[in-house]
């Protein structure tokens, strides 16, 4: 029977030679995982039987079946932290699938010096993320509060006649909103610029919904980082240190890691 090659990710041979891989971790199918040497990289990988794993099967499932879509989505999550726990691993997309083993061999040794680059930049850092959470309306009333051009509009509206009181009203609630998000901006850049002196590389990422974060305050910065491991504590000094002096703003941040470097490294 074909045997399609699920792809977890990539470590370098020589960490794997170093620690076998465990057979105590499943696969896509309850297999043991596996692992295929390419040079100087070994994909770790699970077999999967390619009669009920189709192209057209996987994508049907993925569009029609939530429950089979978390659950091996979860999977492959977990698979790649344990993994992460004991290699530097470059970690692929989940379903990333090939036809057959020398498919995925002719893909490795194609990006071989790539894959050992990315390899270097990863050895001894450590990818964290930073969410930046913001109360609009605690954060207006302390922005209004403080801020003396909107408190001298307001002073002038109120000697206005009430026609043109309204006018001015909402000039000035669009000006309030223009500045509290530039204000907001602000902040998170003045954040992201002092943990970038701790980070070999970073990026911003775009905000999620409420929807999808299922919290009160808005998401106001979404960020991630590749930090020297030496760096971590400092890194998380500083976001403490922030959240303690914005909290009372509305403020709130949450940093999380470590991760699998999802977003430092490629084999796309």
């Amino acid at each position: 029977m074909d045997r399609l090659i699920y792809v977890y990710g990539l470590v370098p041979h020589l960490e794997m030679e170093e620690k076998p891989l465990s057979t105590n971790i499943p696969g896509f199918e309850g297999e043991p995982l596996q692992s295929i040497d390419c040079g100087e990289v070994t994909a770790v990988i699970s077999g999967l039987n390619a009669e009920f794993n189709s192209e057209e099967a996987l994508k049907d499932k993925m569009e029609n079946d939530m429950e089979w879509l978390q659950e091996k989505a979860f999977h492959h999550h977990e698979t790649i932290l344990a993994l992460y726990k004991n290699y530097t691993i470059i970690p692929l997309k989940f379903c990333t699938i090939y036809k057959n083993e020398e498919n995925l061999l002719d893909e490795i040794r194609k990006k071989q010096e790539s894959l050992k680059h990315t390899f270097t930049v990863l050895q001894g850092n450590e990818e964290w993320n930073l969410k930046i959470y913001c109360d609009d309306n605690v954060f207006k009333n302390e922005l209004v509060l403080h801020h003396s051009e909107i408190e001298e509009k307001r002073s002038e509206i109120a000697s206005l006649s009430p026609g043109r009181q309204f006018f001015e009203k909402r000039k000035l609630d669009q000006l309030v909103e223009k500045e509290i998000e530039a204000e907001k901006t602000r902040i998170c850049e003045n954040i992201h610029a002092r943990l970038m002196e701790f980070s070999v590389h970073a990026a911003v990422k775009k905000n999620w919904s409420k929807d999808m974060t299922g919290t009160q305050e808005k998401m106001a910065w979404n960020s991630v980082f590749l930090i020297d491991s030496n760096s971590v504590d400092r890194f998380q000094d500083i976001i403490r240190s922030q959240e303690e002096s914005l909290k009372e703003k509305g403020w709130r941040l949450e940093a999380t890691g470590p991760w699998p470097a999802y977003h430092f490294s490629s084999f796309s």
